[in-house]
């Protein structure tokens, strides 16, 4: 295609722009009506890094629609690092026809023919952390190729960035995106190093806090190689729920569910990213689960905490000795209400809800109030028996947390105060 001598020259002028931090003449606006709840899907890197083709995503797109997963809410298929080849004579890219023969848009048209949106991944700098092409000076032609090929979501990195100013550069990607036409979820990548969560709701609608996750869930993450651990990230999250809501999520990386960790963990970290408004983004082989793998990820009951309406990030209310409460408001008055062990040692606790009596004064504004409300207590990890004794909040609870483990209760206000 060719690609006249304006254009290319608009191209070079805001990317100049975006590297010295300037304000282009031409502000779009993000694509609204995306992500009012934290996205849900799959990404390869985790799993698979550098290692993809068209025949891997076919695979695990068949394996989410026979999970059971689409039909839970995971409907991104997004692919990672390493799709690419080159770019033609006119700059736009391709992918690599080795590994991809069929080209994206055949691969877009089988993803969305089993109901799901397809995914790709892209950098600001010059490079991809993997030493692709990136996006720099081509973001607009990039985002056109996205368009054309049926693209439904970008991931966008951070690496080879140096002298890139980072507002600049994610802004000039969301306008290249809206300039396209397509509408497109913008996930930025850009692990919190610019403290993004200050300035990227109007950019993008999800942006990265933290540095990569890897598979381990608590130990100090500058040892044992490269990553960060489920626990480290949890920390460096929590403190930014004012910055989050429906459209414009803090994302603290993707999931690492089923590849390694044990069953309490994996448990723990789910349930920790749904407590937290997270995208919640599967990282494993879905062609290869366990059943334990699929109790987790596919619990609605917990998933429905993450995707609630009313978009609010929970709050870590208390820690004691490796005990942590959270709190997470609801709509219609109720609460999610989580206990995490970090821990490897079981705890035995008494839960007394007077203890817990509390006023969200920093988002929502809502008070727990359990001195006025009685709550109707379900656990979502284990569901009473139908005929059991309904739990409530007029009693204190007893109960026993593995090591590395959670529980969680959804907390439903009864009609009528005490």
């Amino acid at each position: 295609m060719y690609v006249c001598t304006g254009m290319k020259k608009s191209i070079i002028i805001l990317a100049f722009l975006a590297i010295a931090g300037m304000p282009a003449n031409v502000s779009a606006q993000k694509w609204e009506g995306l992500a009012e709840t934290p996205q849900m899907g799959w990404n390869s890197w985790n799993k698979f890094g550098h290692n993809i083709s068209e025949e891997l995503i076919r695979q695990q797109a068949d394996a989410m629609v026979e999970s059971g997963l689409v039909d839970a809410g995971y409907i991104y298929l997004n692919m990672d690092d390493c799709w690419h080849g080159d770019r033609d004579a006119d700059g736009f890219v391709q992918p690599n026809t080795k590994t991809f023969p069929s080209g994206i848009k055949a691969l877009a048209d089988y993803v969305h023919s089993k109901g799901m949106k397809l995914g790709i991944y892209s950098d600001a700098g010059r490079k991809t952390c993997a030493g692709m092409t990136g996006s720099f000076g081509h973001e607009y032609q990039d985002a056109i190729q996205y368009a054309r090929w049926g693209i439904d979501y970008l991931k966008y990195d951070w690496c080879s960035s140096e002298n890139i100013n980072p507002r600049g550069a994610y802004a000039l990607m969301r306008d290249a995106l809206r300039a396209a036409g397509r509408p497109i979820l913008f996930s930025m990548c850009e692990w919190g190093s610019n403290k993004p969560w200050e300035w990227a709701a109007e950019i993008g609608h999800s942006w990265r806090t933290t540095g990569d996750i890897t598979a381990r869930f608590a130990g100090d993450p500058r040892q044992r190689g490269w990553g960060q651990t489920v626990l480290s990230i949890i920390d460096q999250n929590a403190p930014l729920r004012k910055y989050a809501g429906p459209g414009h999520w803090n994302d603290p990386d993707m999931l690492e569910v089923g590849n390694g960790m044990t069953v309490n963990e994996d448990r723990a970290h789910f349930t920790m990213w749904c407590m937290m408004a997270a995208p919640l983004i599967l990282g494993n082989d879905l062609s290869k689960m366990s059943a334990e793998t699929c109790a987790i990820i596919l619990n609605r009951d917990v998933i429905a905490i993450d995707q609630d309406k009313l978009g609010v990030q929970g709050l870590r209310f208390k820690s004691e000795n490796d005990i942590e409460y959270w709190f997470k408001p609801l709509v219609n008055g109720e609460w999610a209400f989580c206990i995490l062990n970090r821990s490897e040692k079981p705890a035995d606790l008494e839960i007394n809800w007077q203890d817990f009596n509390l006023t969200d004064d920093e988002v929502s504004h809502l008070s727990t109030s359990f001195d006025q409300i009685t709550y109707t207590v379900t656990d979502l990890w284990n569901k009473p028996a139908k005929k059991a004794r309904t739990v409530t909040t007029k009693k204190n609870i007893s109960v026993t947390i593995p090591g590395h483990d959670v529980i969680l209760y959804r907390l439903t206000p009864q009609t009528g105060r005490k």
